[in-house]
């Protein structure tokens, strides 16, 4: 089986080849091709290799298949006794990919 951990928007995702994940925004038209070259290990043909921090010469490749907007948060701010109420929202833009290719790079023996 293999799989990647990969680095993208400040957190870590474990991948294989057709998952389907969401991220956060990364440049790219829909349809179009995006590269993650964050990738902390890699595993192919029970190979498993650690990277310090990153495996060299790895990368992860995706299909961009939808740019969006996640669900509303509302935000509240309050002060008490000041008469001091603030309400708005916030919706974080996500990029949903689907990954087509992973390469392990030549790091072997790590």
């Amino acid at each position: 089986m293999t799989y990647a951990v990969i680095r993208t928007g400040g957190k870590q995702y474990r991948v294989s080849i057709g998952d389907l994940i969401h991220v956060e925004k990364v440049d790219g038209e829909v349809g179009g091709e995006v590269q993650f070259t964050e990738v902390l290990a890699a595993a192919s043909d029970g190979a498993i290799q650690i990277g310090r921090p990153l495996v060299e010469g790895a990368r992860v490749t995706c299909k961009v298949m939808d740019q969006a907007k996640a669900k509303k948060i509302l935000v509240y701010k309050k002060k008490r006794r000041k008469n001091y109420r603030r309400r708005y929202g916030h919706r974080q833009m996500f990029t949903t990919v689907k990954v087509t290719a992973i390469d392990a790079g030549t790091n072997h023996g790590a």
